[in-house]
């Protein structure tokens, strides 16, 4: 990645943490924080790190004007969807967040299982697209594009896993 990208996306992860920080404060302590984040605010900061997933994937891809008329219709289609399956890992967020202190066996469970379903969809939406964007661009622009996706989605989960804290088994089974 250029390091003008390489930048861009910690700012976008520095925000991500400013943002997500307060919120799992409250799921771990019993008394919620002074200035508790509100859907309206992960919503703003997911618009912005669209835009930022947007303005690095442009400046890592280099395509010619006829490439970059037909590959961003279908990038935008393919984040319009991804968007979808974003949103069930937000409930699933705010769901564990709510269920922190009181978790039951039953619903760490179904947390497991929501998870690595979301992670499940996000990689087979990926593979989808790769032939849709194969049509468009070449195969190693395809995968430029690949990498690029994957590689912020990771940064973006490892810093939503470092602020989300660990399932607390100190108390007692339900």
């Amino acid at each position: 990645m250029q390091k003008k990208s390489i930048v861009t996306l910690l700012v976008m992860v520095c925000a991500l943490t400013l943002v997500s920080t307060p919120m799992f404060a409250q799921a771990a302590q019993s008394a919620p924080p002074p200035h508790s984040v509100t859907d309206n605010d992960i919503e703003m900061l997911r618009q912005d790190l669209r835009a930022q997933r947007k303005q690095i994937t442009a400046q890592n891809m280099t395509l010619t004007a006829d490439e970059a008329t037909k590959f961003w219709p279908i990038f935008d289609q393919y984040r319009q969807q991804a968007i979808k399956i974003n949103d069930d890992r937000w409930a699933l967020i705010k769901d564990y967040a709510a269920n922190y202190n009181t978790m039951t066996d039953a619903q760490a469970q179904t947390y497991i299982t929501r998870s690595n379903s979301i992670d499940e969809q996000l990689s087979a939406l990926r593979m989808k697209y790769v032939p849709v964007f194969e049509k468009v661009i070449s195969a190693r622009k395809t995968a430029l594009w690949f990498q690029i996706d994957r590689r912020i989605d990771l940064l973006i989960n490892l810093q939503l896993s470092s602020n989300i804290p660990m399932v607390n088994t100190s108390q007692p089974s339900n």
